[in-house]
């Protein structure tokens, strides 16, 4: 222990003396390390921390199935699972909601969850402040009881410790106030607010599917047993309602991330695997400086081996240099890394990562930073002590032996340089990739016009109007009046809209083409919407025409669906002669009436719907006034800047309920920036750790020829002397170097088309081996490196042969 303490003083003294080698070697191995230790933070709290809830394996989402999809259950469904089931200790249910949240201001949309009672007391969740929601306030008339979140209660009421048992106005209504969640992944949802689930006696049907069900297994129960238990829970349940729930199944899945997108997990392996290559460059780098040092050494490892000094102990010695410049490097690696995590955070799109995920530098993580960083210590010293052992005692004592250990002595650092362009051509291939996929994700043709569109949507409540009429009523004068302001030439109100989404889906069927089972139906994308929707989104009609102010209730309805439905489902006959059945939404009501025939009147070229990428769905449009619905969009186009309508929009909305926000006021422009944020956020991500290794790589190469210049004046003088001319002498370094960079690519190209096809499925419309990505990566990775070698190279050209020759 005794000579170890030595060894890293001596270590420490020597990196003090050598600031410049140190600096260099230290901001290698930090930006190694550091964002080693960032991106598996994010790796850690979004797939192996276990949940924050007690005995966090019982809890499972149990979802309706149907044709191999999973869907959102129905009400009855849901009871009869709860009442039939043999293998949970219990069963609940929630479905996200609204509410118009009034305290000293205007009102303010609030994301809000309907829960049954008991949900958080099955998951195990404390309160911070009062209680879970009793089992009688699930009943009708009795469910004015509201639960918020510490965020909420911080924000909008102050921290008022006297909260419990407050009222607050909510849709109009008075809420008494229960309970206020734990600080931390409550926080993280988007709803915060929660209030009873409660059945009214219509709701309680098998067709209308619009609830998440989550239960907590009995002890010992495993995920095929309570799946074998659920098959015999819904055939029972189809044998009684064949109609309704005929070729529905049940599927019981792990709670842990099933919320997430899978490719948003293989991102961030992917991300892993990038950092993972800039900490092997890092080492690489460092091991390559540390040659370069060892080879200043030399003369005194030989003086050190020639008093007695053994192998074991000289190999001891560059080991305890090399962990000790990690260490520091380790320590600023992880404070790098708690500023990354900052920044990543920041920067993540809304919704990207489970709420369950608490983003922070952890034990784990500190674990895995000193795994790293003693990896680190031990690849890069390797190599230092690997040329010590070869190194001749004999011809280094001698006078002229720096000379003539000839030039196979920087085989090793050629070779580590030949790695690092190996190592860097795959990632920035990949970031390459990635750029190439957002650059024609920003060029796409989205089948509408974007500019001079301003998007709201209009939290009405479903139980707003009693009747049909009134609501239509209401939508007709809203409209009309926000028409009528300055700047806005066509105004719209939809359930979904370009970008968004649809809004609801529906299976439906050809008329003229009866199905036994309902369950076989076909599916599509269903929207209402307002005569003056395809004229404000600028949306191009193929055939046919776009509704008019004569398809109201009472009239023959009508509908218009989009290219993909008629390639999709009506191929080989005239669209316009087709009828399509489905059955009517009922508005406030969560039940489906009758089955309605609707005639195509129209086809219309597809626009992109769920997101920039989102191309190639069937849609169904009908008319507003013949199947309205409470909350919708509105959107209006306009001369000029569409957000400087937004005030007159809002105020007038107030104007006609003083109770109703208009919520979500974005541009068109913006929804596509943010449908983009995911793509945007990978291109940023992967494109800075490219950049990244792109800087270790060209420092690593530059630092090679350089080293390798100066321990060839005396060669170079000689040259100059014999009459070569400065061109001869740079041409002559630059070839050496780009010899190596070259080398280095073509054995990288291997590793560049594995990258390729792992992140095919990730990036839009690029090849595995994109010819543009990686022919760009290349030119940039050869044009680094040539840089990289000029400088040294110019550096050659200015020897003066007779200084360089009187030195030796």
């Amino acid at each position: 222990m005794a000579n170890l303490w030595r060894d890293a003083r001596f270590g420490f003294r020597l990196l003090a003396k050598n600031l410049g080698f140190t600096s260099v070697a230290l901001l290698a191995l930090a930006l190694g390390i550091g964002a080693n230790a960032a991106i598996f933070s994010i790796v850690y709290a979004t797939v192996l921390s276990p949940m924050p809830f007690p005995n966090a394996d019982q809890l499972v989402m149990v979802w309706s199935k149907i044709n191999g999809n999973r869907n959102v259950v129905s009400a009855g469904d849901y009871l009869d699972w709860k009442k039939s089931n043999t293998v949970f200790q219990d069963i609940n249910a929630w479905s996200g909601t609204s509410f118009n949240l009034s305290s000293s201001g205007p009102p303010e949309q609030v994301r809000a969850r309907l829960i049954s009672p008991g949900s958080n007391t099955m998951m195990g969740t404390r309160f911070f402040l009062g209680r879970d929601f009793l089992p009688e306030e699930g009943e009708v008339g009795k469910d004015h009881v509201v639960i918020m979140t510490h965020r909420l209660w911080q924000e909008r009421f102050g921290s008022d410790p006297n909260i419990l048992g407050r009222q607050v106005r909510m849709n109009g209504e008075l809420y008494t106030v229960v309970g206020v969640m734990p600080q931390g992944q409550p926080d993280r949802l988007e709803s915060q607010l929660s209030v009873p689930l409660t059945f009214k006696p219509e709701q309680i049907n098998h067709d209308f599917h619009w609830l998440l069900v989550l239960g907590r297994l009995k002890p010992g129960v495993s995920l095929q047993q309570a799946n074998t238990d659920m098959d015999a829970v819904t055939r029972h349940i189809a044998e009684v309602y064949p109609k309704s729930n005929k070729g529905w199944g049940a599927s019981v899945e792990v709670l842990r991330n099933d919320f997430i997108d899978r490719d948003t997990i293989k991102d961030l392996w992917l991300l892993m695997g990038a950092v993972a290559f800039i900490l092997l460059i890092a080492c690489v780098n460092v091991a390559n400086l540390l040659l370069a040092r060892g080879t200043v050494r030399q003369k005194e490892i030989a003086v050190r081996a020639s008093l007695g000094a053994t192998q074991w102990q000289l190999l001891r010695q560059f080991l305890t240099e090399s962990l000790a410049l990690s260490l520091i490097g380790g320590v600023l690696g992880v404070g790098l890394a708690w500023v990354m995590i900052k920044v990543i955070v920041v920067m993540l799109p809304p919704g990207t990562l489970p709420s369950e995920a608490d983003v922070r530098l952890n034990l784990p993580v500190l674990l895995l930073s000193l795994a790293a960083t003693l990896l680190a210590g031990v690849l890069c010293g390797c190599a230092p002590a690997w040329q010590t052992a070869r190194v001749n005692l004999n011809d280094t004592l001698k006078e002229g032996g720096r000379s003539a250990t000839g030039a196979g002595r920087h085989g090793l650092r050629r070779t580590l340089v030949v790695i690092e362009f190996a190592l860097a051509l795959p990632l920035l291939a990949g970031a390459g990739l990635v750029i190439h996929s957002f650059w024609k994700l920003t060029r796409v043709d989205l089948g509408f016009r974007r500019d001079h569109v301003l998007t709201s949507y209009l939290p009405l409540p479903n139980d707003r109007f009693s009747h049909t009429e009134q609501l239509i009523a209401f939508y007709r004068q809203l409209l009309e009046r926000v028409a009528a302001l300055p700047g806005i030439s066509a105004a719209s109100v939809s359930t979904g809209m370009p970008i968004v989404g649809t809004g609801f889906g529906m299976p439906f069927s050809v008329a003229g083409q009866p199905v036994a089972d309902p369950s076989s139906r076909q599916g599509s994308g269903f929207n209402m919407v307002t005569p003056e929707y395809f004229r404000t989104f600028g949306i191009r009609m193929g055939k046919g025409r776009v509704f008019t102010e004569q398809d109201v209730a009472g009239s023959l309805p009508v509908a218009v669906v989009n290219e993909t439905f008629v390639q999709k489902y009506l191929p080989n006959v005239d669209p316009l002669t087709q009828r399509v059945v489905f059955e009517q939404l009922i508005p406030g009501v969560t039940k489906l009436g009758p089955p309605i025939e609707w005639q195509i009147v129209g086809v219309y070229h597809d626009v992109h719907n769920g997101g920039v990428r989102g191309k190639g769905f069937p849609e169904i449009n009908v008319p507003f006034w013949q199947s309205p619905w409470p909350s919708a969009g509105m959107a209006v186009r306009t001369a000029g800047d569409p957000s400087s309508v937004a005030k007159s929009i809002a105020a007038l909305v107030q104007s006609v309920d003083s109770d109703l926000p208009l919520d979500q006021v974005k541009t068109m422009d913006q929804l596509v920036d943010e449908s983009l944020a995911g793509d945007r956020f990978n291109t940023i991500l992967f494109g800075s750790f490219a950049g990244l290794a792109l800087l270790l790589a060209a420092i690593g190469i530059y630092g090679v020829m350089s080293f390798a210049v100066a321990q060839r004046t005396h060669e170079i003088g000689l040259r100059m002397a014999l009459g070569a001319g400065r061109a001869q002498v740079l041409l002559l370094v630059l070839q050496e170097g780009m010899l190596l960079a070259v080398i280095g690519l073509i054995v990288g190209l291997g590793g560049a088309y594995f990258v390729g096809r792992v992140m095919k499925s990730l990036v839009y419309e690029v090849n595995a081996l994109d010819p543009a990505a990686v022919s760009a990566v290349t030119a940039v990775l050869l044009a680094s490196a040539l840089l990289a070698c000029y400088l040294p190279a110019r550096r050659a050209t200015q020897v003066d042969p007779l200084v360089a020759l009187r030195q030796e």
